[in-house]
């Protein structure tokens, strides 16, 4: 039987980049978009990486892998975004040493201004769009800026990849499989002030499900060492490989993208940065990681409700203080535009 399914068209960018190499192979083999879901690929980089792209595309066809239709390498953001059902925004300008954060704000906004606008022209007004590039939080809140035909709801930043390495270190430290632990939040910016939260985690223990502070009952572990280790867990990783995450950050941008597209499981809930609607008394109009909850093919809705410490409540005003500074600063580079 033939599948009756469409393909969709998925964009990545920086595609011939270490994150991408990881990414792309999910997105083909079907493990994001469903095992009944045909994609086309559109491999957007720069000029001078059409080259390694090529290499890409041949490994790419030899996976032989049936759901991937049509592959097409471009440096075009009018061919990249054409008509495109869900954006992956991998390309950025990374911080380089001695780099200051408004100079990194500057070469990005330059990226995602010309993204923003191919997205805007070109691409589907339901798109879902997640920005993985760092900082991943305002160039998301810049290339909304940019595309004012497509819904603010449509644009994320992925905290997936910390909820991830959080989930693993609870899961270490109770000594349980990895999917035991359930219902952590990233909270704020994808940066070092980040608040990884445990206090609504639930783990599954012997069979019966038990908050993760009473089955730890280790609150001065879970509040220092835990916030610090994943706060600088990108940086460790670094310093160990040389490199920044890709493996790992590829797989949260799959998950990510899984949950959006697919919806969340019954009773879970997942950590997405998205525009502020003023929950938790946050600023509005930021892009900030918030617990979310997902409807299969629907949108995203910010989980109300959870209580707040004095503790946490601290920790979030620093993390919304850093993402208004970087957001003046981004508007700073925009009215010079």
């Amino acid at each position: 039987m033939s599948n009756p399914t469409k393909p969709i068209n998925v964009v990545v960018t920086g595609a011939a980049g270490q994150i991408a190499y990881s990414l792309l192979y999910q997105l083909a083999a079907g493990t994001v978009f469903g095992p009944d879901q045909p994609i086309n690929l559109h491999l957007l980089d720069i000029p001078v990486m059409m080259k390694v792209l090529e290499g890409v595309v041949m490994e790419l066809e030899d996976l032989a892998l049936p759901l991937l239709r049509e592959i097409v390498p471009t440096a075009d953001p009018a061919v990249a975004f054409k008509d495109v059902a869900a954006a992956f925004l991998v390309g950025a300008m990374p911080r380089k040493e001695g780099m200051e954060r408004k100079d990194l704000l500057a070469a990005n906004v330059e990226i995602f201004k010309v993204q923003g606008e191919a997205l805007d022209k070109y691409a589907r007004k339901d798109v879902k769009i997640l920005v993985v590039g760092n900082p991943a939080n305002t160039n998301a809140l810049i290339c909304s800026h940019y595309a004012p035909s497509i819904p603010k709801q449509n644009f994320s930043a992925m905290t997936r990849l910390d909820q991830n390495r959080a989930q693993a270190a609870l899961a270490a430290r109770l000594n349980v499989q990895v999917d035991q632990v359930k219902k952590v939040v990233i909270w704020g910016n994808h940066s070092s002030t980040q608040y990884p939260d445990a206090a609504h985690a639930t783990v599954t223990l012997q069979g019966s499900t038990k908050s993760v502070p009473a089955a730890l009952n280790q609150d001065n572990w879970l509040q220092t060492t835990f916030v610090e280790t994943i706060q600088k867990r990108g940086a460790a990783v670094i310093a160990a490989r040389k490199m920044s995450s890709a493996m790992s950050a590829a797989k949260a941008a799959g998950d990510h993208m899984r949950d959006w597209w697919m919806g969340t499981k019954p009773g879970e809930y997942v950590s997405m940065a998205v525009f502020s609607d003023g929950s938790y008394g946050i600023p509005e109009n930021i892009v900030f990681s918030f617990p979310v909850t997902i409807e299969p093919r629907g949108q995203y809705k910010i989980v109300q409700g959870l209580p707040i410490s004095e503790f946490a409540r601290s920790k979030l005003t620093v993390t919304a203080n850093e993402l208004e500074e970087e957001r003046t600063e981004a508007y700073k580079v925009l009215q010079k535009k």
